[in-house]
């Protein structure tokens, strides 16, 4: 069964490449705002925008980006806030797994799973949850990938998704959107979970002006 995913998988990210070259000359690329413009104030939460080191930029290859810090009144732990943009998923462009971009700073991943996060106006989006640590420290992990009006947890559907609506719609742009909270001192998960997700909830909704649907 490993092996049939994995080929499955292989042959996925092929079709993808090749019909993204293909169709490169014609995607559409819609208008929207940029990232830099993203509301420093989230339901209490203030926000203060961070540098993204050149060798991280590098690595995720044309797109705009956003990493900030929000810290609310009254509240035991900060919020993380990043979102990777691409205008178009070509190779060197593409939209990288927290899977992947975690551990490779150090992070392991305690546990995981699927869930459906409703946003404040009532709209469902499917999302990844993590508990991941290092060394002492434990963080609580949200993401999604974010495209056309889509929210996908699984990193295969996304994959997908690109290819199908690259020949519907000639368009391969796409996000992630990732929230990362640390569990404070004497803090269970369960805490940071409900703080996570409460943030996720009020943010969800903004996100249309920046990620075209």
């Amino acid at each position: 069964m490993n092996r049939l995913r994995f080929w499955a998988v292989v042959l996925l990210l092929t079709g993808t490449v090749v019909l993204l070259y293909a169709r490169a000359n014609r995607n559409l690329i819609p208008e929207r705002e940029p990232l830099a413009q993203f509301p420093t104030t989230i339901n209490g939460w203030s926000g203060t925008d961070l540098t993204i080191d050149r060798e991280t930029l590098d690595v995720l290859g044309n797109g705009d980006f956003l990493s900030r810090n929000y810290t609310g009144q009254g509240q035991p732990a900060p919020i993380n806030l990043f979102i990777a943009y691409f205008p178009t998923q070509r190779t060197g462009s593409t939209i990288h797994s927290p899977r992947n971009c975690l551990p490779g700073s150090g992070w392991v991943f305690d546990s995981s799973r699927y869930v459906d996060l409703k946003d404040a106006n009532g709209k469902a989006h499917r999302v990844g949850e993590y508990v991941v640590s290092n060394a002492q420290a434990k963080a609580f992990v949200i993401y999604w990938y974010e495209a056309h009006g889509r929210s996908v947890a699984s990193e295969y559907w996304a994959k997908f998704y690109l290819v199908a609506d690259a020949m519907r719609m000639n368009r391969a742009d796409g996000a992630l959107v990732r929230i990362v909270t640390p569990l404070a001192s004497g803090e269970d998960e369960s805490q940071a979970k409900a703080r996570a997700e409460s943030f996720a909830q009020q943010l969800a909704p903004m996100l249309t002006r920046f990620i075209p649907g």
